[in-house]
C-alpha cells in the first residue's frame, strides 16, 4: 500500500480569480484575488489543511504538493525546505511546476504530475495517489485508493451523490466502465444522445473528480508523451490516463462511490465551504 500523494496546487485559479462574489469580506476577496486556492483561509486555516487532515487519517504520509514558481507562501504554512519538511506527522515535499517560456500559464495537469516524477525520480518506481488541492476528498475516499490491490485507479462518483446544481454537474467530464469496472471512456460536456452510452448498469451516470491511483512505471511514458489538448491548450490527466488505457499496458479500476466532494472553484464557494466545514470539521485532532 502506498502512502504517496501528489496534491495539484500550482494552477492558475482562473475562475477564482474572475469571479464575483460582493458577499464575502475585502480580505476573502483579496486571498481569492492573490493566493492559489489551496491557500485561502476557511475558518482559519488553509483549505489544503483539510485536505491534508483527511489523507493523514487514510493513512497517507508522504505529500508532494505541487506549486507554482511563484508559490513561496506554501513554505510559510508548510515548511521552508524542498523537501522533507515535518508537519503535523506527514512529510512535505515541494514540487515547482515550471512554466515554459513561450507560455504564461503552467502546461496543465498531466504535465504537474510528470515534473513531481522528474524532481523525484523515486515515484517513477512507486504508487502514488494524486489529487487536487481544491476539493475536499472524504478519508474514506483516499482509504479506498490506498488499500486497493489496483495499482491504477481512481474514484467513480455518482453523480446524483453530487450536491451541486445539475448547470454544473453538466460540465463534469462522464465515465464508462466494462463488466469489470475498468475504464473504458471518459467523455467531457455530452450531448443528450452521448450521455445514454454512459449509463451505467444501475442507471447511474458517473464522474471523476480528479483522485487516482497510478503506477509510476505504467505511467510516466504517458505522462511524458502527453499530447496538447487542441482547444484548452494544456495536458490534462485525463488524456494520459486514457493514452494508457488504451495501449492495453494495463487496465485502470474505477471505484464506485456515492458522497459529495465540496470544492472552492469560485468565490461564491467560499461562505459555501465555511459553512460545511463549521458543521463537519469542528476540530481537527491529528494524533
Amino acid at each position: 500500500m502506498t502512502k504517496n500523494l501528489i496534491i495539484l496546487a500550482g494552477g492558475a485559479s482562473s475562475r477564482m480569480k474572475n469571479s464575483r462574489e460582493d458577499t464575502l469580506s475585502q480580505d476573502a476577496r483579496n486571498q481569492a484575488n492573490t493566493r492559489s486556492k489551496a491557500l485561502i483561509l476557511l475558518n482559519e486555516r488553509p483549505m489544503l489543511d483539510y485536505v491534508l487532515y483527511n489523507a493523514k487519517q487514510a493513512g497517507l504520509e508522504n505529500i508532494f504538493i505541487v506549486v507554482s514558481p511563484s508559490g513561496d507562501l506554501f513554505k510559510t504554512y508548510y515548511g521552508e525546505q524542498r523537501q522533507h519538511n515535518s508537519f503535523r506527522g506527514l512529510d512535505i515535499s515541494f514540487v515547482t511546476q515550471h512554466i515554459p517560456q513561450e507560455r504564461t500559464k503552467p502546461l496543465g495537469t498531466a504535465d504537474a504530475v510528470y515534473q513531481s516524477l522528474e524532481q523525484y525520480p523515486v515515484l517513477q518506481t512507486q504508487e502514488f495517489l494524486v489529487c487536487n488541492c481544491d476539493n475536499l476528498y472524504s478519508s474514506d475516499a483516499f482509504r479506498a485508493l490506498k488499500e486497493n490491490s489496483a495499482v491504477n485507479a481512481f474514484i467513480n462518483y455518482d453523480r446524483d451523490a453530487l450536491d451541486y446544481p445539475m448547470e454544473r454537474i453538466g460540465r463534469f467530464a462522464l465515465t464508462k466502465v466494462n463488466a469489470m469496472n475498468h475504464l473504458q471512456a471518459i467523455i467531457e460536456k455530452p450531448d443528450a444522445q452521448q450521455m445514454e452510452k454512459y449509463r451505467g448498469k444501475d442507471g447511474s451516470f458517473r464522474v471523476s473528480m480528479n483522485i487516482f491511483k497510478f503506477n509510476g512505471k505504467h505511467f510516466y511514458t504517458f505522462l511524458k508523451n502527453c499530447p496538447i489538448h487542441p482547444e484548452r491548450n494544456e495536458k490534462e490527466l485525463p488524456t494520459a490516463l486514457l493514452n494508457m488505457v488504451q495501449s492495453k499496458i494495463t487496465t485502470v479500476l474505477a471505484i464506485p462511490f456515492s458522497e459529495h466532494v465540496p470544492d472552492i472553484t469560485s468565490k461564491g464557494d467560499i461562505s459555501t465551504m465555511n459553512d460545511y466545514l463549521t458543521t463537519h470539521f469542528k476540530n481537527l485532532d491529528w494524533n
